[in-house]
């Protein structure tokens, strides 16, 4: 039975922007590592926060602060307040703040129970959860437009649960900046603030400014404008990783412990053989718990679709974007904002993923493209001009699997002045095709896995779930 929904009221509107003066007008040109994102719908965030106070406190103590930290981050953020440009072809889109440009900023207040959201790790409405984070223009290249159209990059939702708590939802275009950018502005958004409450000086921060500038990534091939025709070509279509509309969704949140990563690292490593091994394929974390989600999705999908006609041959993918700072290109700053994102697509025959060893399989496969990655060297690695048409013919026949988010990001050490966030949610993350990782809030080397799935099916997928861990643990 689908729940009842909860209602939001907006009771505050508003527009924040940097400081007067402290920002010129400027154009952030777009590289083609930007340009491939307009394949992505909006990034939607949700930070909890306990706030055991009436609504009125909250507007009347804790916004002011907040706006004014708010402003002082986007002064070094600055393309976070600006609008996304699409021209009409053959022009490149672009970021543009202008004077006067601010992040749209909106309170709401919820009649939902801020415990269920937050407490444990059951399954919670989506359109709740959606309800609880702001609505942002999705504007994409097209080859038959004729004007500009623009969009803002970003916009901010306060939502109190009074006498509970609140929530910071955070919504993003990926094309102005990828997770370590957001993940960066929000870290320093929070230190800033909790500065400002201890009457401390800005500038006092450990968070590093972000580099701003895009011109370290040279584009001497004309691969940005390639990129481009690709996603024109596509129109409004596919990629969106929206949640549908039409069903009755949950977001459940799937807690794989210290231990039991280490039973998974463990059934992989004593496996491998001497030339996996002279490979130092690195079986990390991460690894493992994407080959074990990937596993898992794809039973869920064959139990509800079927397989595909008994085609143990047809291929599968996954695909997970990895950060390339510091790794391929050295001169790329850690600080860098922007998109700085390659890619792995690992395929896998149907028998080889579906086996009694599938898990194991993918583990290894995924090891190893990572390892791959920055082997090419210089640009070749993070210029791939195939990225559009090869996600598009890997994802025909099967939907291609995807991970959102990363557990280095640290999302639950934003802490503005009253403590670590409750909980965090990922929430534009598509049904059945994307999973979300995060670090455990509770424990140290624990990973949090977000799956969106229809109501009816989370029993499904729990079991599944439940049954591979427990058979990977006896192999352990």
């Amino acid at each position: 039975m689908a729940a009842q929904p909860s209602t939001v009221k907006v009771i505050y509107q508003s527009q924040v922007a940097p400081p007067p003066g402290s920002v010129p007008t400027i154009i952030v040109s777009l590289t083609s590592l930007d340009i491939i994102w307009f394949l992505c719908c909006p990034v939607q965030r949700i930070f909890f926060y306990e706030f055991p106070h009436p609504t009125l406190h909250f507007t009347q103590t804790l916004l002011p602060h907040l706006k004014e930290s708010l402003s002082q981050t986007l002064r070094h953020f600055f393309p976070f307040a600006g609008n996304l440009m699409c021209p009409p072809p053959p022009h490149v889109p672009y970021i543009l703040f202008d004077q006067g440009d601010a992040v749209k900023v909106v309170v709401t207040e919820s009649d939902a129970d801020f415990n269920h959201l937050v407490v444990g790790n059951h399954a919670r409405d989506v359109k709740t959860l959606q309800s609880l984070v702001p609505k942002l223009p999705f504007i994409r290249p097209s080859s038959s437009s004729n004007t500009t159209h623009a969009a803002p990059v970003l916009a901010v939702q306060f939502t109190v649960f009074a006498n509970s708590g609140f929530s910071v939802g955070v919504t993003s275009n990926h094309v102005a900046g990828d997770g370590r950018s957001i993940n960066h502005f929000m870290k320093s958004w929070a230190s800033i603030h909790k500065s400002q409450q201890k009457g401390q000086d800005l500038i006092t921060s450990s968070l590093s400014l972000p580099y701003c500038s895009r011109d370290i990534i040279e584009d001497s091939n004309g691969i940005a404008s390639n990129i481009l025709k690709g996603i024109q070509s596509i129109g409004d279509s596919g990629f969106s990783g929206d949640v549908p509309d039409d069903g009755d969704h949950v977001l459940i949140t799937l807690v794989l412990k210290r231990a039991e990563i280490e039973k998974l690292k463990h059934c992989v490593k004593t496996t491998q053989s001497k030339n996996e091994l002279d490979q130092q394929i690195h079986i990390s974390s991460f690894a493992v718990t994407c080959a074990f989600t990937w596993v898992n999705l794809m039973k869920l999908h064959e139990q509800i679709n079927g397989s595909p006609d008994d085609d143990d041959d047809v291929v599968y993918h996954f695909l997970a974007p990895v950060d390339c700072r510091e790794r391929v290109l050295s001169e790329i700053p850690a600080n860098y904002f922007g998109n700085c994102l390659t890619y792995i697509l690992v395929p896998a025959k149907r028998s080889e993923l579906m086996g009694e060893s599938g898990i194991v399989f993918a583990a290894k496969a995924i090891g190893r493209k990572i390892n791959e990655v920055g082997k090419l060297g210089a640009m070749e690695d993070l210029h791939q001009e195939n990225w559009v048409p090869n996600i598009t013919e890997a994802s025909k026949r099967i939907p291609v699997v995807t991970v959102a988010s990363s557990p280095k990001f640290q999302v639950y050490n934003n802490d503005f002045g009253w403590g670590r966030p409750k909980k965090f949610d990922l929430v534009h993350i598509g049904a059945y095709t994307c999973f979300s990782l995060a670090e455990s809030r509770d424990e140290d080397g624990g990973l949090d896995i977000g799956i969106i799935v229809e109501r009816d099916k989370m029993d499904i997928f729990k079991a599944i779930f439940e049954q591979r861990l427990n058979r990977c643990s006896n192999m352990a």
